[in-house]
């Protein structure tokens, strides 16, 4: 069958999407003393408007803010953005004691941030494992923060890593995606409930090509990283499971949780998230995995941005948009 060149690939979408963009803001490095660490923390300039600034969670467990960033620039043109390295991650020292690391700490970072910056209520994006940590976050610190937005969040509990690898392995294999196939599946994902630095590296990119809908946009890689805290936090994520339930009930916060129809987190996740949050909505984005800020951006940030840019919200009467 002839493909339908009606329809943009997702490399078209992409770059159409940021031919129409403002140029990327330059970022201020910044050093915040916080809970014993100094972060590495970057922000964009302030906005005149008096919309609150907005702080990026990226995820990967392993990595620094620069898997966010330019890609949440579109946020910077009518708020400032705030960007930091997790403990132990990019810039950012490792904390004393790494074998004890949890995600709790991290998830406890965000309030003492806030504080430390001097801001009094500010809005949370996070991406995958950063998602998780906003949801968190946002029930740990309920006069702190205003709004929240999720990009493919991980779920409630931890029954979606169980089916990960296969429903990795599956979609590479429908995709004709040999090489990365082959190469997945070489490795054990059961090795990730050890903290191995260099392992968690390789597995991480080695999943990499499986999170996305469309193979052509693999003209990005995740920058080579290896972190002791944050192999930590997810070996033992892995390990011993974990139920955020109970927190996601407590969040008061609005939220709306963006997620590609196609990622190998299913969507089903974000659901079973909303029917937990008082307040949240699920925004799904066709023609995109893992990354729908990437494979399909205009709807993406469409949805997220008149979301945080909405004067005033009544509580959900659905729980899809």
């Amino acid at each position: 069958m002839t493909p339908d060149r009606t329809t943009p690939t997702a490399k078209e979408r992409m770059l159409a999407w940021r031919r129409g963009l403002p140029r990327t803001p330059p970022l201020e490095r910044l050093t915040v003393q916080a809970r014993g660490l100094p972060f590495a923390v970057w922000r964009s300039p302030a906005v005149p408007g008096g919309a609150p600034p907005l702080l990026a969670i990226n995820g990967g467990m392993i990595y620094g803010h620069d898997l966010l960033w330019p890609a949440f620039a579109p946020f910077a043109a009518g708020r400032q953005v705030i960007l930091y390295d997790q403990r132990g991650r990019g810039e950012t020292p490792s904390p004393p004691g790494v074998r004890a690391a949890r995600i709790e700490h991290d998830v406890l970072d965000i309030p003492a941030l806030r504080e430390a910056l001097g801001v009094e209520r500010w809005d949370l994006a996070g991406h995958s494992w950063g998602g998780g940590i906003a949801l968190l976050a946002s029930a740990a610190d309920p006069g702190g923060v205003r709004r929240v937005v999720t990009f493919d969040a991980v779920g409630p509990t931890s029954d979606w890593l169980d089916a990960l690898h296969d429903r990795a392995l599956a979609h590479l294999r429908v995709r004709g995606a040999h090489d990365a196939l082959a190469a997945l599946n070489a490795l054990d994902p059961v090795a990730l409930h050890e903290s191995d630095p260099t392992r968690h590296s390789l597995y991480s990119r080695t999943m990499y090509p499986a999170w996305f809908h469309d193979q052509e946009l693999l003209i990005f890689s995740p920058p080579l990283a290896e972190s002791a805290t944050g192999s930590t936090v997810a070996a033992r994520l892995r390990r011993e499971g974990y139920d955020w339930s109970e927190a996601f009930r407590a969040v008061r916060a609005p939220v709306l949780l963006i997620h590609g129809e196609s990622d190998a987190i299913p969507l089903a996740e974000a659901l079973r998230t909303a029917a937990l949050v008082p307040d949240a909505r699920v925004l799904p984005v066709p023609a995109a995995g893992h990354m729908p800020f990437f494979e399909n951006p205009e709807p993406a940030f469409h949805g997220a941005l008149a979301f945080l840019d909405r004067p005033s919200l009544t509580p959900a009467s659905s729980r899809t948009t």
